[in-house]
C-alpha cells in the first residue's frame, strides 16, 4: 500500500519510523543548492581570467541563478503540493544536476549564464520541497528541532562552499566546483526514493495559475531590478524592471485578494507573527548575504589567502550557527520566539558593528569575533522564523509555505548584496581616488583600479611588472614605489569600504530589530492566536 504523508500529528498514530534519515537527505539537497551560490565566490576568479568576463558578465554568472530561483519557488511550491512534494524534490535535483554537468562543460559567459539559470530553476523545485516534506514528515512535537537541524545547514553550506570550492581549484579548474553537485545529487536523488516518504495535500483544489504566473512575473521582476539597478545604473532595463515589478505586484494581491483558492493567501501577511518573521528572515539575509560577499573578497584580495584557505577562515561561522540552533532549541520553548528572535538579530547587529572597525591594519584575528557573533546570530533567530512561517500554512500548502520563507531568504540575500555591494564599490573607488595621490598613477589606470578590489591589484601589479622589466634604474625604482604604494592604497581603500558598509548594514539590522520586535507577539499572545485558530478543526 503506498503512504501519502499528510499532517503526522492528526493523521498519523505514529511518526513516520525513518524521518531523521529523511531529513538527511532533506539538508543534503538544500546543502548544494546554497553552496552553488557560495562555492561560486572563489571560483570566480578563475572563471573571469579562462573565459574573459567583463564585470558584467560576472555579476550575471551569479545572478543568473538568483533570478529564476526566486521567481519560481511559490508556483513550483503550490505544484509540488497538489502532485508530489517527493517528485518536486527528485526532479527539481534532476534539473540541477543537468544544469551543473552543463555548466562544466560550457566556454562562454552566455553558456555559463545559461547553465546557471537552469540550475536556479531545479533549485526552485528543490527548496521548498525540502521544507514541505520536512513539515509533513515530522510530528509537530518535533517539527521545531528538524527545523534547527535545517537552518544549522544552510548556515554550513554558506561557509562550506568557499573551502569545498577552494579545495577543489588547489588542483582541478573552475568546472570542478559545478561538477561536484553532481554526485551529492545522484545521492539525494537515491536517498529520496528510498528514504522519503511520498507526500501531497490530501485536499487541494485546482492550482491558481494565474496568481502563480503573476508571482513570476514581479518577483522575477524585482529581484531583476534589485540586480541592475546598483551594479549597472538605473537605464531603461532596471526602471522597465521597477514599473513591472511594481505593476505586477499590485495585480497579483488584487487577484489572489479575489480568487476562492488563491496559491498564496496574502491576507496571511496581516498576522503580526506571520509578517514579523518574513521581515525578520530577509533583513537577516540581506545582512548575511551582504557581509559574506565583502568579508571574502577582504580575505582574498587584501589578506591574502588562497580560496581553500579562505573557506577554512570561514569555519568559526558555521560551527557558530550549530552553537545558535542548539540555543535556540533550549531558549525558543522557554522564552518564546520574539526573545531569541530579537536576540539573534541584536546580535548580527553588533557582528556587523564590529567590523566597521575594520582597517589597513586589520589581520584575520579581527575578523573571527565578528564571525562567531553572526554565526550564533543566524543560528538563533532564523529557526524559530521559519517554524513560525510553515505553522501558519495548512497541511495543504506546505509547500507554498515552504516557498514563502524561501522567497524571503532569497529577496533578503538578493538585496543585501546588491545594495551593501553597491555602498562598498562607491566608498571603495571614493577612497581609493584619495589614497591614490602620489602614486604617480595615470587617470585611466586609477579608473580601472576603482573598478574593484581585483582590478587595483592588478593595476598595481601592472606597475611592480614594469618596474622589474625597466632598464633605467631611476625609473625601476620610481615605478616600484608606485606599485608599491598602489598596493597600499588598494588595501587601504578596501579595508575603509569594509568599514563603511558594515556600519551601513549594521544600522539597517539595527532598524529591522526593532521594527521585527515590534511585529512579532510575545508568547502569550501566540499562544491565543493558535489555540483561536485551531477552535474550528476541533468542531
Amino acid at each position: 500500500m503506498r503512504l501519502v504523508m499528510n499532517e503526522p500529528v492528526e493523521g498519523m498514530e505514529r511518526p513516520y519510523a525513518k524521518r531523521w534519515w529523511a531529513l538527511l537527505v532533506l539538508c543534503l539537497s538544500l546543502l548544494i543548492i546554497v553552496m552553488a551560490n557560495t562555492a561560486l565566490t572563489v571560483a570566480a576568479p578563475d572563471m573571469t581570467q579562462d573565459l574573459g568576463l567583463t564585470s558584467s558578465d560576472l555579476q550575471w554568472v551569479i545572478d543568473g541563478y538568483t533570478v529564476p530561483y526566486a521567481a519560481l519557488m511559490l508556483l513550483l511550491g503550490a505544484i509540488g503540493d497538489k502532485y508530489s512534494r517527493r517528485g518536486a524534490l527528485v526532479l527539481g535535483l534532476v534539473v540541477f544536476g543537468a544544469g551543473s554537468v552543463a555548466g562544466s562543460l560550457v566556454d562562454s559567459s552566455t553558456g555559463v549564464i545559461a547553465a546557471r539559470a537552469v540550475m536556479g530553476v531545479g533549485a526552485a523545485m528543490i527548496m521548498p520541497a525540502t521544507l514541505s516534506l520536512l513539515a509533513a514528515t515530522f510530528p509537530r512535537a518535533e517539527r521545531a528541532k528538524a527545523i534547527v537541524l535545517w537552518t544549522a545547514t544552510a548556515g554550513l553550506a554558506i561557509a562550506a562552499g568557499p573551502l569545498v570550492a577552494g579545495a577543489l581549484l588547489e588542483n582541478h579548474g573552475w568546472a570542478s566546483t559545478f561538477l561536484i553537485n553532481v554526485p551529492v545529487a545522484a545521492l539525494a536523488i537515491v536517498g529520496a526514493l528510498t528514504l522519503v516518504p511520498p507526500s501531497k495535500a490530501a485536499r487541494h483544489g485546482r492550482i491558481d495559475y494565474v496568481g502563480g504566473l503573476l508571482s513570476v512575473v514581479w518577483t522575477g521582476a524585482l529581484v531583476y531590478m534589485i540586480i541592475q539597478g546598483p551594479h549597472f545604473g538605473w537605464d531603461a532595463k532596471a526602471v522597465g524592471a521597477a514599473v513591472v515589478a511594481g505593476a505586477g505586484l499590485v495585480a497579483f494581491v488584487a487577484w489572489e485578494l479575489r480568487h476562492p483558492r488563491p496559491v498564496l493567501d496574502v491576507r496571511r501577511f496581516l498576522d503580526r507573527g506571520f509578517a514579523g518573521s518574513n521581515l525578520a528572515v530577509a533583513l537577516f539575509f540581506l545582512a548575511v548575504f551582504g557581509a559574506f560577499y565583502y568579508l571574502t573578497q577582504h580575505l582574498q584580495f587584501v589578506l591574502g589567502y588562497d580560496p581553500f584557505d579562505t573557506g577554512v577562515r570561514m569555519l568559526p561561522l558555521a560551527g557558530a550557527v550549530f552553537v545558535g540552533s542548539a540555543l535556540t532549541g533550549l531558549l525558543t520553548p522557554r522564552l518564546g520566539m520574539k526573545v531569541t528572535v530579537t536576540a539573534g538579530m541584536a546580535l548580527g547587529t553588533l557582528a556587523l558593528a564590529l567590523l566597521t572597525r575594520v582597517d589597513a591594519a586589520s589581520g584575520y584575528g579581527d575578523f573571527v569575533a565578528p564571525l562567531v557573533i553572526l554565526g550564533v546570530a543566524i543560528g538563533l533567530a532564523l529557526s524559530p522564523c521559519t517554524d513560525a512561517i510553515m505553522g501558519a500554512f495548512p497541511e495543504s500548502e506546505l509547500g507554498v509555505g515552504g516557498a514563502v520563507n524561501d522567497t524571503s531568504l532569497e529577496l533578503g540575500g538578493s538585496l543585501g548584496i546588491a545594495l551593501l555591494g553597491s555602498v562598498l564599490a562607491s566608498s571603495y573607488s571614493s577612497h581609493l581616488a584619495d589614497a591614490a595621490h602620489g602614486t604617480g598613477l595615470p587617470a585611466t589606470a586609477l579608473e580601472t583600479a576603482q573598478d574593484s578590489v581585483g582590478a587595483g591589484y592588478a593595476v598595481a601589479q601592472g606597475v611592480a611588472d614594469k618596474a622589474a622589466h625597466a632598464t633605467a634604474p631611476e625609473q625601476a625604482a620610481q615605478l616600484a614605489e608606485g606599485a608599491r604604494r598602489m598596493t597600499e592604497a588598494v588595501g587601504s581603500a578596501f579595508s575603509d569600504a569594509v568599514a563603511h558598509t558594515s556600519l551601513v548594514g549594521a544600522a539597517i539590522l539595527a532598524v529591522g530589530t526593532v521594527l521585527v520586535a515590534v511585529l512579532l507577539p510575545g508568547r502569550t499572545a501566540r499562544a491565543a492566536a493558535r489555540t483561536e485558530d485551531r477552535e474550528p478543526e476541533r468542531v
